[in-house]
């Protein structure tokens, strides 16, 4: 009897050993799971930005990436958020313009994969064509040195004026070499060019600041810029972060085939993609 009820208790220990055993097993294979899940932060601004990131999160879900989208309101912000590590990437910008902030502010930001061309153009509410334009006539530009510099190259390239050669990173309304019609540059922030539209004689704009209106480059643009620039817009994110795994996995999200059909069906003359 005693050897009897001593094999009942031993198997009564073992059997609660293997529980315990898978139940340990169970607990470290949620937390290795866990773990092995990254929350990857990108800041954004406005359509189609944010919309390509909306439409890479499953994807990236699949890849135990948890994409949160920030999105700011100001073309500002991104950067300050990204310089100072509370967003891991950014998603709104042009080279050049995230050059200029590293140089004013000693920052590290890099550019990651260029996403797409936004066909930069010139509207006007009043005219049809820039020859159109009257004397002295005012043109709003964005008043980064960057913007500025791409609104000049932009007019210069149909011969609306003529700059000087270029001796430092960009052109400013001081190069201006030739302004038959004596044009008027007004420069104001980046997000309150549309609101230019119905002020000024013209507007230098990207399409996504020019869509509210019900403006597209194709059919409402008096000039534009096309896709053979260095202003595409592009994934950036920091020289410490640059390689790291959930990066490279976002930027090939984000130059898929699926990214490319979104961009040709629903921004074939805003958007052109940037990437092979």
């Amino acid at each position: 009897m005693k050897k009897l009820l001593l094999l009942i208790t031993m198997f009564v220990l073992i059997l609660t050993g293997c529980g315990k055993e898978e139940e340990t097993n169970e607990k470290g294979n949620m937390q290795e799971k866990e773990q092995e899940e990254v929350t990857l932060k990108v800041a954004s601004l406005i359509p189609p930005m944010t919309e390509i990131l909306e439409l890479v999160k499953p994807k990236l879900a699949e890849e135990s990436i948890n994409l949160e989208i920030v999105v700011l309101g100001d073309n500002v912000q991104p950067n300050s958020a990204l310089a100072a590590e509370e967003v891991d990437a950014n998603f709104f910008q042009h080279v050049p313009y995230m050059e200029e902030f590293n140089r004013n502010n000693g920052s590290n930001l890099v550019p990651i994969e260029p996403i797409y061309f936004a066909n930069y153009g010139t509207y006007s509410k009043d005219y049809k064509s820039m020859d159109e334009l009257p004397e002295g006539a005012v043109i709003a530009i964005a008043n980064d040195v960057s913007n500025i510099d791409r609104s000049l190259s932009l007019l210069a390239q149909h011969n609306v004026i003529t700059l000087k050669e270029k001796t430092g990173p960009y052109y400013t309304t001081a190069d201006i070499e030739e302004n038959s019609k004596n044009y008027k540059f007004e420069e104001v922030d980046l997000l309150m060019l549309a609101r230019m539209y119905d002020d000024a004689d013209a507007v230098v704009m990207t399409p996504a600041y020019a869509a509210p209106l019900g403006l597209t480059p194709k059919s409402d643009a008096l000039l534009t810029e096309g896709d053979e620039n260095d202003f595409a817009i592009t994934l950036v994110a920091r020289k410490d972060n640059e390689d790291s795994e959930a990066i490279k996995k976002l930027a090939e999200a984000m130059t898929s085939p699926e990214v490319r059909k979104f961009l040709e069906e629903n921004y074939d003359e805003t958007a052109i993609p940037a990437f092979k």
